[in-house]
């Protein structure tokens, strides 16, 4: 749970910086990155299951 209230501070903060300095862009670059985390954090749980498909 603190792990999930640490991501959603930097969010909030990044949001933040964006619209104090009219750097937009940095906003779809963090919530990319944090898809692929995500993204590479489910192929890894779940590559052991693949095996048992074959």
């Amino acid at each position: 749970m603190l792990f999930l209230k640490h991501l959603w501070r930097l969010l909030k903060e990044t949001v933040q910086f964006a619209r104090q300095n009219k750097a937009w862009w940095i906003v779809p670059l963090v919530l990319m990155l944090l898809l692929l985390g995500l993204v590479v954090v489910a192929v890894i749980n779940g590559a052991p299951f693949i095996y048992t498909l074959f």
